[in-house]
């Protein structure tokens, strides 16, 4: 997958244009961009999810009502408020031995924003969303992420009412961890999919 995250298609320039043209008009405040940028970088930010993950990887009870119906989960944990009030449902998909979860948005990049924070640019990318569908597993190894060809590679496309996690298999030897530290091995990357913890 090839973007070039500096040419002048990047969402870094798109976004930054917009906001200046925004800000001249007086339509909002650099600051106040700034201060929503950072909630979801650093407060929202995958860290929510990675708490969310690792919850299920401790709390068998609390794994079957994530894999049943993900927003009231989340909302136990004190997360999914008003920030996906526009989301009608959040789906988590398990990784096993025989089955690998990837998620994709098609159409545009609806993405669970309330567990994963800011979406990465290459997800909201053309050659991300297509190749996803097109060539998953091929995708993936370019990404790093090599599956022995007897796991099943399954795609999951995000909509506006249905957004789709990833819950990635618990690494070998964390037994003795606690949510603390196994909410440090967990990436944002992992709950889409093209990587492992």
């Amino acid at each position: 997958m090839t973007v070039d995250p500096h040419g002048s298609e990047s969402p870094e320039i798109r976004t930054e244009a917009i906001e200046t043209l925004l800000v001249k008009k007086g339509l909002v405040q650099s600051a106040a961009v700034d201060a929503l940028v950072e909630r979801y970088e650093q407060d929202i930010g995958p860290l929510r999810g990675a708490r969310v993950v690792a919850e299920a990887w401790t709390d068998p009870e609390f794994r079957a009502r994530l894999l049943e119906d993900g927003m009231p989960a989340i909302r136990e944990l004190g997360f999914g408020d008003n920030t996906d009030s526009h989301v009608a449902r959040l789906v988590v998909k398990e990784n096993t031995d025989a089955v690998h979860n990837l998620v994709v948005c098609t159409l545009c990049s609806c993405y669970p924003w309330a567990v994963l924070g800011l979406p990465p640019a290459w997800y909201k990318s053309p050659a991300y969303r297509s190749r996803a569908v097109r060539e998953p597993r091929r995708l993936l190894a370019e990404l790093g992420l090599d599956l022995s060809p007897d796991v099943e590679v399954r795609v999951w496309d995000s909509s506006a009412e249905v957004r789709y996690m990833v819950l990635p298999q618990r690494p070998q030897g964390t037994d003795e961890l606690g949510v603390e530290e196994l909410t440090a091995l967990v990436s944002r990357d992992s709950m889409i999919g093209v990587e492992r913890p």
